[in-house]
This record gives structure tokens, C-alpha cells and sequence, in this order.
């Protein structure tokens, strides 16, 4: 059997952490520098991370490839068809001609864009996030600004950063339930932990996308409902976290913020919003010469479309938001209703990868559970997106002939999402599997009583490379436990920022910018989405460091 050597070259951890990253940073450069298609991008990674896997490592060629052979199912279900399942829902409402009353409905809230982005891509996508999580979140909200007449780019990076805040606590708390599982930590401890670390960064992350979606001049001008929005998210999220429930966190959050926004609006709007509907026209306008419009976009998302005649009563608004409250409403008695749970669980099958499961040890000498896939073909969200679409063509009364024609189109938008996606997924399992990742977390973990800093790096690594912050968690939650033992610091706090930092390293995962280039028409285009989104996850980062080194000594009076 294979066991991963954690310094396997020139017996030298530091040595053996930089040729293990050589994947990852093949992997960002020719992404971020050379701007190269993230399906190529990606492939090529992969075939860096075989190379060092084989060649530094030492793993057999067969398990290596039987790794990469299991990573990219795993990325093709049930994430992609999280994606395929999300983006076929949406398209549902535009080939039934309601979309057009959802643009317009949002409109009675307000028409101002800045306040739509906070509307849409903070509470909403919070929402989905808490439901649903896996990139549904980005595909979705990313549409919907785009038909209300957001740039691509601008749409796309808009719900990137949004999806910050509420991924620790996403797919009703799955992160953090997972790293308890695996430390031993209650989880309730732990999303308590987290529950003082990521509502800081909900406070300041609708000051930033407002600021995206206008520059300096547009917080200035909206700062008070970013500000009501960012802390109703960050009390309520404090407050559910450590006093009501770790996983109805997101849920009650974001329907706290979108509740005080919604109430806040109606004795204070900002003003000039015609000047910004005006700006992201002419913007759109200006990336489509550029040629940033380059793949085949959900029809509502590639321009602005006309508004149908007619008042907008009751029963119309309604019924433009029938996909969405019939999301809300599947997802709920699936995850929130433990005999529905248990049975969609129960429904699960595991299969040992053959060729693979039993060959290969993790670095401790213990049997690897990573080679067992589970096919979740009936618990998966997006089995239950698919049932909502269902849904969703009776109500609509859109005929099967067509709804299944709109799969097939949503399917084939998506197929080079699919390459770029399994790609990624097979080069984390070959660097998980052959002790890539563990090693240069382990070189990290080096650090002694600074790792207090560096604990959120480890989090942030392994959400950019997974796309999942519960991939995060499972890679590193057990080593930043040991870590802490070793250094004199709290178990929990570096457990928890684990989950924190992981938040901040969504929004440059290559899985996340494939969705997110997809959902909007940039297919091929994410390394200019990367470009733009990486300073924030830095910044961002940098933020969560500094909190964690403070709660470890100077703040330590804000831990439970």
C-alpha cells in the first residue's frame, strides 16, 4: 500500500512543500499571468501534480491516474450537476417569459443597481448558500445581475465577493459540522468560534460591492444601507451561531439583512440612480467591443430585455419568484426536516474506487476514507434543483418537450465548465492523496506560536484548490488541531480559522470562476475574473490573519 512521505525530497520539508505547490502555482500563473482558458489551465496543473506525484513521491502510476480518475467524478457529480441542475431552473423562468416580471419586481424594492447588488447578491445568494451552497449561489445571483443590466465582468466579480461571509456556514453548516467530525471538536463550539470571525467580515463585504458596483463614489453614496445590511448579517449571524443554532445560521442571517434592507428602504434611498444604470450600460456596452462577451450566456443574461406591458400586481410578482420560493421551500424540508434528511441520506451510495481503496494510507499509517465516492444521486442539491425544476415546469405550465430542450442547451453551455472543473477536482485528489497538500501544510504548520497567522492560509489553500470550504476542512481541520497542541494555542480558535480563511478562498477557485464565467458569458475568460478577484481574497485574508493572531492573545476576550 502507498503511504505519502512528507519530505520526500532530500529529506527536506521546505524543499518538499515547494516542489508539492509547483502544481498550484502552475495552476495561478498560467490563469492569473498568462491568461490561459481554465479548462487548459487547469489540465495542465493536473498534469504538473501526476509528474510530482510520481516522480517526487513516489506513488505508483496507476493509483496516481485511479486519483485524478476519482477527483474529476466527484467534480462532474454532484458538483457540476449542482451547477447544470441551477442554471436549467433559471433558464425555466426565461423560456417561460417571467423573467422579465423578476427583473421588474426587484425594481419595486429598487432601482437602484447598487442596492439590487446588495439585494441580490449579498441576502439572496446568502440564501442560497445556506441552502444549497456547491457554486449555485454564483450561477444563479450572477444571471440575475446580468438581466438587470449589469456588465458581464462586473456581474460576475459582484456575486465572487458576495459569496464570502456566508460559505462557513454553508449547506446548512456542512464546513463546520465536517471539521467537528473529524477533530472531535463539538461543532457548536466551533461555529461559535467562527461566529466571531466571519460576521466581520459580513459587516465590510457589502461596503465592498458596492464599491464594485460603482467605484468610490457609489459607497459614499450608499454606505447607509450597506452598512444596515452588512450588520443585520453580522449580528444575526453572531447571534445564531452561538445562541440559536450553527446550522440555521445562514438561513436566519440572510433573512435578517434582506428584512432591514427592505425596511431601511423605506425611509431613506440613495440618490443618482440613474447616473449608475447609465455607467453599467456603457460599460456592458464597452466589454462587448472588447470582445469580454465570449460564450454563450442564459438567453436573460446577455442584454437588458425590454419590459413587458402591463401593471406588475400581486399575483405576477408572485409568480416571477415561483422558482425561487419553490428552491427555498424544497431545500428547507430536505435539510431542515430530520426524517426527509435521513431518508435523502440513507439513499446515498458509497463506492470503493476499484483499483483504488485499501492501496493508499494517509501520512499517520491510517486506511484513506477519501478513495470511498460517495454518489449521492438523491440527497445531492442538485437532485433536488432538478426536482424544483420540475416543479417548476407545472407550474409554468412549460411543456416537457421544451424543458428538457433547455437541459440540453444548459448541458452543452456548460461543457467546457465540466472539463475545467473535473480537471481541477482530479488535480486536488492526486495532491491530496499523494501527500502533496498535506506536506505544504504541514511546512506551514511549521511555524510555532506565529501559525496563530498563518492558520488561516491553510484554509484558504485548500478552498482555492477544492472550490469547497468543507474540502478545506476536511484536508486540514485534524492538522490545525495538532498544530495548535504543539504551539500552546487554542484547538478550536485555529479549527475555526481554518473554516474563516477558507471563506475569502472561494471566490479565486478556479471551480468557482468557471461558474461564475459561465453563468454570465465568459466562458474562457477567467483569468480576467481571477485577476480582479484575487486582491480582494487577499485583502480579505489578510484581515482574517490579523484577527485570528489577535484572538490568540491580545483578543482572546472575544472567544467564548
Amino acid at each position: 500500500m502507498y503511504r505519502p512521505d512528507l519530505s520526500p525530497v532530500a529529506d527536506s520539508l521546505a524543499l518538499s512543500a515547494l516542489v508539492g505547490a509547483l502544481p498550484l502555482l502552475t495552476l495561478f500563473v498560467l490563469l492569473g499571468g498568462l491568461r490561459l482558458k481554465a479548462h487548459w489551465a487547469g489540465l495542465a496543473a493536473l498534469g504538473v501534480s501526476v509528474v510530482v506525484a510520481v516522480g517526487a513521491y513516489g506513488m505508483p502510476v496507476d493509483l496516481t491516474l485511479l486519483a485524478g480518475t476519482e477527483g474529476a467524478a466527484f467534480g462532474l457529480f454532484p458538483i457540476m450537476w449542482i451547477v447544470v441542475a441551477a442554471l436549467w431552473v433559471h433558464q425555466l423562468t426565461v423560456s417561460s417569459g417571467r423573467f422579465d416580471d423578476l427583473r421588474r419586481a426587484f425594481n419595486l424594492v429598487s432601482d437602484d443597481p447598487r442596492i439590487q447588488a446588495l439585494i441580490i447578491a449579498f441576502c439572496f445568494g446568502a440564501l442560497l448558500e445556506a441552502l444549497a451552497g456547491f457554486g449555485a449561489p454564483v450561477a444563479i445571483t450572477g444571471v440575475m445581475l446580468m438581466a438587470l443590466g449589469f456588465s458581464p465582468v462586473r456581474a460576475a466579480v459582484t456575486v465572487l465577493v458576495a459569496n464570502t461571509a456566508p460559505v462557513a456556514f454553508g449547506a446548512i453548516a456542512t464546513p463546520i459540522i465536517t471539521a467537528g467530525s473529524l477533530t472531535k471538536i463539538s461543532y457548536e463550539d466551533i461555529g461559535a468560534y467562527v461566529g466571531r470571525q466571519t460576521p466581520l467580515l459580513a459587516l465590510f463585504v457589502p461596503l465592498l460591492l458596492v464599491a464594485l458596483v460603482d467605484g468610490v463614489r457609489g459607497m459614499r453614496q450608499t454606505w447607509p444601507a450597506a452598512l444596515v445590511c452588512g450588520g443585520a448579517f453580522a449580528v444575526a449571524q453572531f447571534v445564531s451561531s452561538n445562541y440559536i443554532s450553527v446550522e440555521l445560521t445562514d438561513i436566519i442571517a440572510s433573512l435578517v439583512a434582506l428584512a432591514a434592507v427592505v425596511v431601511f428602504l423605506r425611509v431613506w434611498q440613495p440618490g443618482d440612480g440613474e447616473r449608475v444604470r447609465r455607467d453599467l450600460r456603457e460599460a456592458a456596452e464597452r466589454e462587448r467591443q472588447d470582445g469580454g462577451d465570449s460564450g454563450p450566456a442564459p438567453e436573460a443574461a446577455r442584454t437588458a430585455q425590454p419590459e413587458s406591458g402591463g401593471a406588475m400586481t400581486g399575483a405576477r410578482v408572485l409568480m416571477a419568484f415561483v422558482p425561487y420560493i419553490v428552491v427555498i421551500a424544497v431545500f428547507s424540508v430536505a435539510k431542515l426536516l430530520d426524517p426527509v434528511t435521513e431518508f435523502l441520506a440513507d439513499s446515498d451510495v458509497s463506492l470503493r474506487w476499484p483499483g483504488l481503496d485499501g492501496e493508499v494510507l494517509t501520512a499517520a499509517g491510517e486506511r484513506s476514507s477519501t478513495t470511498v465516492y460517495v454518489f449521492p444521486w438523491l440527497s445531492s442539491p442538485g437532485s433536488l434543483l432538478v426536482l424544483c425544476g420540475v416543479l417548476v415546469t407545472a407550474v409554468y405550465r412549460v411543456r416537457a418537450p421544451d424543458a428538457v430542450r433547455e437541459f440540453g442547451r444548459t448541458v452543452l453551455t456548460l461543457r467546457w465548465a465540466l472539463l475545467t472543473v473535473g480537471s481541477v477536482l482530479a488535480l486536488a485528489y492526486v495532491m491530496n492523496l499523494s501527500g502533496q497538500t498535506i506536506t505544504i501544510g504541514t511546512w506551514i504548520a511549521g511555524a510555532g506560536a506565529a501559525f496563530a497567522f498563518f492558520s488561516p492560509l491553510l484554509g484558504w489553500l485548500g478552498t482555492a484548490v477544492t472550490g469547497s470550504d468543507t474540502s478545506a476542512n476536511a484536508l486540514f481541520a485534524t492538522l490545525q488541531q495538532t498544530a495548535a497542541g504543539k504551539a500552546g494555542l487554542d484547538p478550536t480558535l485555529l479549527v475555526a480559522a481554518n473554516t474563516s480563511g477558507g471563506v475569502v478562498g472561494k471566490m479565486v477557485s478556479p471551480q468557482n470562476l468557471t461558474i461564475a464565467a459561465t453563468a454570465v458569458g465568459l466562458l474562457g475568460k477567467e483569468a480576467v475574473l481571477f485577476r480582479k478577484a484575487v486582491a480582494w481574497s487577499l485583502l480579505l485574508l489578510l484581515a482574517i490573519c490579523l484577527l485570528v493572531l489577535l484572538q490568540s492573545h491580545v483578543l482572546a476576550w472575544m472567544l467564548p
